[in-house]
């Protein structure tokens, strides 16, 4: 990062409603160039289009890690903190909220453009009054301007939820609790929009201009609405004072109180705040901090070193380390580009391509791409993990089957609020990829996808959100009922959900099923008590599940995972087939987290039975995986793997010829025979372990998970089976009586070794009729003839009718030349039937 001479440096402190950032832009239009940094994507979107509007767009640049317009003439940049690009000299620079320095998760990046990022000719800091005194410490060249708010705030104490007056917006700190709230004032008020962070700007501006329109009342949100929103909000109520911070529950500040509660009165007309639902009461000395703007001060500021090592990846973590110059920082600990560099550190094969500083800054760069889902998976460390080994390599590329395969995935808008919400995080990850054009063979490309799946996906979620949340009939439906306040809803020990004593459905794991019986005028109120009481009670099936043993699971064979007898999830395709993934069955009822919660407990459990019940497959693939096995061995193993144990022994004939002895006694080890037609696993051909082969096979291949036929020494019946799907199931298909197509004879693997070696006895004397033993190994004459033809044999008719089979050497192999130098030495008889047909032979 490049320092500048630096002209005028300015802080402009005050609460909400003071004019500050107009302020900043109308500074920075007044030089020839500037650049201001945002805490959020969407306000830097909605001041760039302010700007183009005065300035045009070819003179405007937008800068985010998920977008980026930048004209060739681009003189003002509009960007997000962590996007600033503080390299390009410009004469005016600006940091918004600058208080944020003090968070937890991004300070340390707020932290550096104040210490750092400076204009030629003049800088501001934009915050709250709370970091005046630390700012006078750290940067005291800053000429301190306080703003007071245009408009004044006032606290007007707790009110029930159906008495909080319309253009209000209700405040609660989690997914569960805002649909909770918005369902309750759907009922009461005909419905509200719905603000969340995860929500793209799309779908947010979406929402809110229904607020603005007058399409609805009420606003429900979570702390989101504290930045970045402009409302026609006169009041805001708090649903609770406390919050999940990412570590522990606790009480909101009085500044953090402020921040949201400031949205309500925006310019010169007057707000109120207070509490509804179970908040209770603010206490006094709260209330008389935020009517006058009075905080504690922030004292320390997070922060994070500047002067990184890339020569190794552990000297890369040990300059992480670095302690503060000042006594007013205090260094980042947990960032997520952090413990993504700690986690891919102890990968061996990462670790073996960071050697060089080149390789290690490209490492440091790919940990910093977001987790938007913000659920701290497994799952974002492989992604991250993956994208390192293709980019790794000089001039490495991100494969574009690859990319499309990732994106591909996403590109769906079924599903529930929840889903489509985690969706859109995954897409804005993708986005934020597609804007490293030097990762991407075709950049402009994949951010045009990603930008569609986005609009898509946000498009639907706002048609999911109205759908559910506005119903302007609920108002004249409850006033019919006569309610005259809440309904009393519980569940019952077994899953029944009772309202006001009444059976009203079901709880079948995680999803509710509402009885028939429950229609017409009181269905609506009645369903929505109910759902309110199972929001209550799901946290703690969540952990009923987490903690159950394993027997309490079990795996169904449409692919449904099942607990307690209850379908919970589903099986999807994985990276690999051995390597399913679980799909928690949508359910209005659990947050990202929750469901995350449930899909790790459900993964654990599932690679456990997979791994008991198809343990020879699994030691195969960990076999083939072994760098001191020789090639052809590791080749074999790989493609017995990767079909369910079975593999014909013509596709791997090459791989066989350069087994060593050593190898072939690696493959006994294993479990693996080495038979004339097939190389397999007898040990896996057991029914309920078919079954299961033949269920992953579906999901890999992505189609339903197949009926499947009587299991035996045949498949029956064995028309219209897949020839790909008895492999897996240990079968082999081979051709049909009479030449019938489509209706062949399906052999499992074993017995078709035994029919082989019954064929080769016989041979090794010459022409053969087809014996008992062959028709009972192959289920009928006709069905052996039609195997035998398969394998090569020649079956002929003699003039009066019987049938023999003459050998060959393609399908006798040796046993093919002793038979005819038998015949040479032994002529048959004369009365014989192989006489019969050699005289028929010579007459044609």
């Amino acid at each position: 990062m490049t320092e500048f001479a630096q002209g005028r440096v300015s802080a402009v402190l005050g609460p909400t409603n003071t004019g500050k950032t107009y302020l900043a832009i109308e500074r920075m239009l007044g030089h020839g160039s500037g650049m201001i940094g945002f805490p959020l994507r969407l306000l830097a979107r909605e001041n760039y289009d302010r700007v183009v509007r005065l300035k045009g767009a070819a003179h405007v640049a937008l800068v985010t890690g998920e977008e980026k317009i930048v004209p060739p003439g681009a003189r003002y940049f509009l960007c997000t903190v962590e996007s600033m690009p503080v390299d390009r000299p410009v004469d005016f620079l600006a940091i918004d909220e600058v208080q944020l320095c003090a968070d937890a998760e991004r300070g340390h990046i707020f932290t550096d453009r104040v210490l750092h990022a400076r204009g030629r000719h003049e800088t501001m800091l934009l915050g709250a009054e709370t970091v005046r005194s630390v700012l006078r410490e750290l940067v005291p060249e800053a000429e301190q301007i306080t703003r007071p708010r245009f408009s004044t705030l006032s606290h007007v104490g707790a009110r029930k939820l159906t008495r909080v007056p319309p253009r209000s917006a209700v405040v609660a700190f989690s997914a569960a609790e805002v649909y909770a709230m918005a369902e309750l004032l759907r009922r009461q008020r005909g419905g509200t929009a719905v603000v969340l962070g995860a929500l793209s700007p799309r779908t947010r501006n979406a929402q809110v201009a229904m607020f603005e329109s007058g399409e609805v009342d009420y606003l429900v949100a979570t702390d989101a609405i504290g930045m970045g929103l402009n409302l026609d909000l006169d009041h805001v109520a708090f649903a609770r004072l406390s919050k999940f911070d990412g570590r522990t529950v606790r009480a909101l500040s009085a500044a953090e109180l402020a921040q949201i509660a400031g949205r309500a009165g925006r310019h010169m007309a007057a707000g109120t705040f207070g509490t509804t639902g179970d908040a209770g009461t603010l206490a006094p000395e709260l209330v008389e901090a935020v009517e006058n703007h009075r905080f504690d001060p922030v004292r320390l500021l997070y922060w994070r070193t500047r002067d990184l090592d890339f020569r190794s990846p552990r000297l890369l973590l040990k300059s992480l380390d670095r302690p503060p110059p000042r006594p007013q920082l205090l260094r980042v600990r947990g960032a997520e580009d952090l413990q993504a560099l700690t986690a891919l550190a102890r990968d061996a094969e990462v670790a073996a391509l960071a050697r060089h500083p080149a390789a290690v800054r490209l490492l440091w760069e790919v940990c910093q791409v977001p987790d938007f889902q913000k659920i701290l998976s497994d799952q974002h460390a492989r992604l991250l993990g993956r994208l390192y080994r293709y980019l790794a390599p000089d001039g490495g590329r991100l494969p574009e089957d690859w990319v499309a395969r990732q994106v591909a995935r996403i590109d769906r808008t079924d599903g529930d609020i929840d889903a489509l919400v985690g969706r859109i995080s995954q897409i804005r990850t993708w986005t934020y990829i597609s804007h490293r054009a030097d990762w991407m063979t075709d950049a402009g490309h994949w951010q045009e996808r990603a930008r569609e799946i986005e609009d898509r996906l946000s498009d639907s979620l706002h048609e999911r959100l109205t759908q559910r949340f506005v119903d302007r009939r609920a108002a004249m439906l409850v006033r019919r009922l006569g309610a005259g306040g809440d309904l009393l809803a519980a569940v019952k020990t077994n899953g029944d959900v009772l309202v006001e004593g009444e059976f009203v459905g079901h709880l079948e794991g995680f999803q509710f099923r509402a009885d028939g019986t429950v229609a017409g005028a009181e269905a609506k109120p009645l369903l929505t008590a109910a759902r309110r009481a199972l929001t209550g009670t799901m946290p703690g099936r969540v952990r009923d599940l987490e903690r159950d043993g394993d027997d309490a699971f079990t795996l169904e064979t449409d692919g449904r995972l099942v607990w307690r007898g209850m379908a919970v999830a589903r099986l999807a395709r994985g990276e690999s087939a051995l390597r399913p993934e679980v799909d928690p069955l949508a359910s209005e009822f659990l947050d990202g987290r929750s469901r995350e919660r449930l899909r790790l407990r459900l993964t654990a459990w599932l690679r456990h039975y997979l791994e008991s019940e198809l343990a020879p497959l699994y030691r195969l693939a960990e076999a083939a995986a072994r760098p001191e096995l020789g090639g052809h061995l590791r080749g074999l193993l790989f493609q017995l793997a990767e079909a369910f144990g079975l593999v014909p022994r013509r596709v791997v004939a090459a791989q066989v010829r350069g087994l060593t002895r050593a190898d072939r006694r690696a493959l006994a080890d294993l479990g693996v025979r080495l038979g004339a037609e097939s190389v397999f696993l007898p040990a896996l051909l057991r029914t309920r372990s078919a079954r299961l082969r033949g269920l992953l096979w579906a999901l890999h291949g992505k189609t339903a998970p197949p009926q499947l036929p009587r299991l035996g020494r045949r498949l029956v019946p064995a028309a219209g089976i897949d020839p790909s799907l008895c492999q897996a199931l240990g079968y082999r298909y081979l051709g049909g009586p009479n030449g019938a197509r489509g209706a062949g004879v399906v052999l499992r693997a074993d017995t078709l070794e035994r029919l082989v070696r019954e064929a080769r006895r016989l041979a090794a004397t010459g022409l053969f009729a087809v014996t008992p033993r062959l028709r009972d190994l192959a289920g009928g004459a006709a069905e052996a003839e039609a195997v035998l033809a398969a394998l090569g044999y020649r079956v002929r008719r003699l003039p009066e009718g019987t049938r023999v089979v003459a050998p060959t050497r393609s399908a006798n192999g040796k046993a093919g030349a002793t038979g005819r130098a038998k015949r040479r030495r032994q002529a048959p008889s004369a009365d014989s039937p192989f006489a019969k047909l050699r005289e028929f032979d010579r007459e044609r």
